[in-house]
């Protein structure tokens, strides 16, 4: 089963709907995002693409990652056609 990655929904939205986000997010360098705290207040406003930025992780790794793990990547930064 495919599932789908949208970057346009925010951090706490995309955790919420899909627990395994958070794993892969904490594997990638997002450590803070196991902080439940943290999750419900930033994470309703951040975006993976904006978050990626903040930290300096390149999108390319972030969307090569999640494919690996059956994601199906969409929303902006998420089409490498654009």
């Amino acid at each position: 089963m495919n599932k789908t990655l949208d970057l346009t929904k925010t951090v706490f939205d995309l955790c919420a709907s899909d627990p395994e986000v958070i794993l892969i997010m904490q594997s990638l360098g997002f450590e803070q995002i196991a902080n439940p705290a943290l999750l419900n207040t930033a994470g309703r406003i951040m975006t993976i693409p904006r978050g990626a930025k903040a930290r300096g992780i390149d999108m390319d790794v972030i969307m090569d990652t999640f494919e690996r793990e059956g994601y199906h990547v969409i929303g902006k930064e998420g089409n490498r056609n654009e």
